[in-house]
């Protein structure tokens, strides 16, 4: 009992080490310049997950019973009936269908044509952006590795021209300094990859939810009367 007492510290000892300890704001302005950069990366990141989440939310809210309900004007013959109704919903699939309905009368290859023009405009829209947030995952731990290269040689700078014994606590507070952008940069990188593959993930379900709804429509156009 008498060993395990001696070779125990105190539990204050072992938690505060003599020092005071340092917040996570302190630490996160030990890391340099660089953090700047990587800060706002992660402010841009967040801006662009939280607009282009929102913007597919949107899309993907198509009025339920929409295109039975598009199906019935127009084999009523009620033209003008189906495009309000698809004026009445601001979703792709909307336009898409009343661009489909705007070409009534044409041949189907041109109706087809137009459906899709329509399409990739609409994806085009959704995919704004997107770019943007993968580029920040690839850019944002390249930005924290630079910064620990830069920081680690202000260190060795800074020990080499310390007269004598070099203290310990000197060439630890460089190096841990240096590591602080490496961190960032991986956290914020790895936020915005995951950001990004979730709003692919939810655009490919929208994506096929809109051709879906459009091979619908051409078949009802097929359908004999």
């Amino acid at each position: 009992m008498e060993i395990l007492q001696i070779a125990t510290p105190p539990i204050d000892t072992v938690a505060n080490g003599g020092q005071e300890s340092l917040r996570f704001i302190e630490l996160l302005l030990k890391g340099g310049f660089m953090m700047i950069p990587i800060f706002l990366l992660s402010i841009l990141a967040v801006y662009i997950f939280v607009e282009r989440l929102l913007t597919i939310r949107r899309a993907s809210k198509t009025p339920e019973g929409f295109l039975e309900n598009v199906k019935a004007s127009v084999l009523r013959g009620d033209i003008n009936g189906a495009k309000v109704l698809c004026a009445q919903s601001d979703t792709p699939i909307a336009r898409m269908i009343e661009k489909g309905v705007s070409r009534l009368g044409s041949q189907l290859k041109n109706i087809e044509a137009s459906i899709e023009n329509v399409g990739k405009i609409e994806i085009y829209k959704l995919e704004k952006n997107l770019s943007f947030l993968a580029t920040i995952s690839g850019v944002a731990p390249m930005i924290g590795f630079l910064g620990t290269v830069t920081g680690m040689i202000q260190a060795f700078i800074a020990i080499a021209q310390e007269e004598g014994t070099v203290s310990p606590k000197l060439l630890s507070s460089g190096i841990y300094e240096a590591m602080i952008t490496t961190a960032s940069g991986l956290l914020v990188g790895i936020v915005a990859y995951l950001g990004y593959n979730y709003l692919v993930t939810r655009l490919q379900n929208l994506i096929y939810r809109m051709e879906y709804t459009s091979i619908n429509f051409l078949d009802l156009l097929q359908e004999p009367r």
